[in-house]
């Protein structure tokens, strides 16, 4: 179940996102019981000054690969002067980014997470870009140098599930790097569904963060995670559009 990225393994294929908790210590609580090995955090809900802060505090870093994001940038400029705000913090040379100028649908911007992605990367950045489901946009962050490729589901908190599941059936065959669905994602039957189709891996966060009990939604994403990676890994069986008997007829009944 393990998976590599940039050279790192993940013991997890469910990365967790840390918004919209009631309080730190659940949000603490429901990553422990996800046991994801990949958790981001919004910089702009963080005080990167402050060692202490709630959010990073709590995030046990001996556990966690902590996956900063670039969450309310508007533009590439934004997205690069927060990333190299994290680094300097001390928050390390992963970044996940995020351009999103529509505050409506938070829906990211093509061109500018490009232009962030090569500047990131000539200074040493791993970087996982969150994009729309564009096989296109997605070749060309790798040849850029991306980490992985992340395609929304659906937009960012609408628990729609997978919306765009051609194109991203199209980003997962052709890509060299992982695919990681990201966003839209409401229950777990979505993240097994990704899988299923041959994600490497999905994020989490507003539907586990709203759920009446967290923690225990964060264990059924696991599990969910879980049963679909060894679901695509046994080989689903061929969809057809007619019946096809499990015990087909025989002479005996002649």
């Amino acid at each position: 179940m393990s998976l590599i990225i940039a050279k790192h393994e993940l013991s997890s294929r469910l990365l967790v996102g840390t918004g919209k908790f009631s309080s730190t210590e659940v949000m603490k609580a429901a990553i422990d019981a996800s046991e994801t090995s990949m958790v981001t955090v919004a910089l702009r809900r963080v005080d990167l000054d402050n060692e202490q802060d709630d959010m990073l505090g709590a995030i046990d870093r001996s556990k966690y690969i902590l996956l900063p994001n670039t969450s309310g940038a508007r533009n590439a400029d934004e997205a690069v002067r927060l990333a190299r705000l994290a680094r300097a913090a001390g928050c390390g040379e992963w970044i996940k980014l995020e351009v999103t100028p529509d505050p409506r649908y938070l829906l990211p911007d093509p061109i500018e997470t490009l232009k962030a992605t090569e500047i990131l990367v000539k200074e040493g950045f791993i970087v996982l870009p969150y994009i729309n489901a564009d096989p296109v946009l997605a070749k060309y962050l790798e040849e850029a140098g991306t980490a992985t490729v992340m395609p929304l589901g659906a937009p960012i908190g609408s628990n729609r599930g997978i919306r765009t599941k051609d194109s991203i059936r199209i980003i997962i065959e052709n890509s060299n790097v992982p695919v990681v669905v990201d966003a839209g994602l409401g229950a777990p039957s979505h993240a097994s569904e990704a899988m299923e189709m041959g994600a490497d891996a999905v994020l989490v966060n507003t539907a586990i963060a709203v759920a009446d009990d967290p923690v225990k939604m964060a264990k059924a994403f696991k599990l969910a995670v879980q049963a679909g990676r060894i679901a695509y890994e046994s080989g689903l069986g061929e969809v057809k559009d007619t019946a096809s008997a499990s015990s087909p007829l025989t002479d005996f009944l002649n």
